[in-house]
């Protein structure tokens, strides 16, 4: 058996922000990955993240929204994100706003 690999050009990544006073306090990251399973792409939200200084004042929730709102642009037929299993809060943020609990995530660390 011979494995092969080539570079391919599938996935598109957008950094969604929120700047206040010239300073990074929020940001998202959306990668829309083509593969050969669909004709659409899928989405995968990354590294949603608001500084603690401005947590509760909505802004996650309004970088959520454009994020789902990028991807429906995009054609994705859904939209992943990942969240460790300690962070129960966020994870029924994410449900409070329409994600559903769905399959296990691995990693291997390096």
């Amino acid at each position: 058996m011979n494995i092969s690999c080539k570079e391919i050009n599938n996935v598109k990544a957008l950094k969604y922000f929120v700047e206040k006073d010239g300073k990074e306090v929020a940001r998202s990251y959306l990668y829309i990955i083509k593969n050969d399973l669909h004709d659409e792409p899928y989405g995968l939200l990354e590294d949603l993240f608001v500084d603690e200084d401005y947590r509760s004042q909505g802004l996650g929730t309004d970088l959520l929204k454009k994020t789902i709102a990028g991807a429906k642009e995009a054609g994705c037929y859904k939209l992943i994100a990942t969240s460790r299993k300690s962070r129960e809060n966020i994870h029924d943020w994410y449900k409070k706003n329409g994600f559903e609990e769905y399959g296990l995530e691995f990693r291997i660390t390096f």
